[in-house]
Order: C-alpha cells, then structure tokens, then sequence
C-alpha cells in the first residue's frame, strides 16, 4: 500500500505543470474545425478537449468553426471568436478562400494579420493546413507552431468525400497532440 502511495505521489508531482491551471483553447476555423457532417461532439476540438483531459490536462477546448468561413470573415468576427483568457489559438482557413478565388499572396497576408492579433494578444498559436493549402512558411515567419491535416479519400471522410469524418478527426488529433502539448508547455503560469 505504501509503494502505491508513493507511486501515485511520483505521479502527481511530475505532473504538476500539467494540472497547475485550467488552459483555454480556441479551434478557430472553417468546416472542417466546426464538423461538418459529423455530429460537434466527434468534431476535432471535443476529440483534441478529450485526449488532453486523458492526459491529466484541465483544459477546455472551444470549437469556433464555421462551414463556408474565410480568413476575411475570420478577422471580422475574431474578437468575438477569441475570447479573453484564451491560451492557444488552433487556426484552420483557407479552403474556402481558395474555392471564392482569393489569391494565395492574399490568404497567406490574412494569415499573417490573424496570427499577428493573436500573439498581440499573447495566445500561443497553431496554425493547420488542409487540402492541398501549406502555410508552414507563414507559421513559422510568424512564430506559430504548424501541422499539415492529409488524409486520403475513403473511410476517414465524410458523405460528401471531402471532410473529415470521426475517425478521421481522431487521426489529426493524435498528429496533433504532440504540438498542442508543446503550445501547453510554452505557457506561463497564473
């Protein structure tokens, strides 16, 4: 009884940093960071809210998709998507950019604007790509932390063969997760 003791105490203490203070994220984003077709609770932000909480992180993981979004709508309404105490920003756009025929000089210097608010704010950021889109340079010109969402056609997308289904929401998830834990780490505490 007393090794167990022991052994849980090991555990709590290094995981302290983990469990010091609740962490606000932000999954700002198009369709693909809202859900579509699935329902919200097997969208990327509940998946990523509830793999971090297995991780012993209280953290709270607000989705802020919305389906047809740009990065142009997105700069609209960013004070009323990002709320104050926000931590990390997770920023998914562009597709629909694209698909309207927005320039890539043009995504990419919204991107820019997007990921310079946020810092300004003091949000760690991450910043994904999707469909074909990379903004790896961008992320990192800006100090944001990247990942790259490919995964091919077939089970992992929904009906209409373009966005993600469940399975495929956990499969970015857990590509995600080491970044996000990283973001975590980068954190100062309160």
């Amino acid at each position: 009884m007393l090794r167990s003791i022991a052994a849980f105490a090991l555990l709590v203490a290094a995981n302290a940093g983990v469990l010091a203070r609740p962490i606000h994220i932000v999954a700002f984003g198009d369709s693909n960071t809202a859900g579509y077709l699935v329902p919200r609770a097997q969208a990327y932000p509940a998946q990523l809210q509830a793999e971090l909480r297995k991780r012993g992180y209280d953290v709270t993981v607000t989705n802020q998709g919305i389906n047809g979004d740009t990065f142009a709508r997105a700069l609209m309404r960013f004070d009323a998507a990002i709320a104050p105490g926000t931590d990390i920003a997770i920023v998914e756009f562009g597709a629909n950019d694209r698909r309207r025929g927005v320039s890539m000089a043009t995504i990419r210097a919204q991107l820019t604007e997007l990921i310079h608010a946020l810092r300004k704010r003091g949000l760690q950021v991450m910043v994904i790509g999707s469909g074909g889109l990379d903004f790896s340079g961008v992320a990192k010109a800006n100090g944001a932390l990247y990942a790259l969402w490919h995964l091919p056609s077939g089970k992992y997308r929904a009906s209409d063969y373009a966005h993600y289904n469940a399975q495929g929401y956990a499969i970015v998830v857990a590509q995600m997760l080491p970044q996000i834990e990283a973001l975590i780490s980068r954190l100062p505490p309160r």
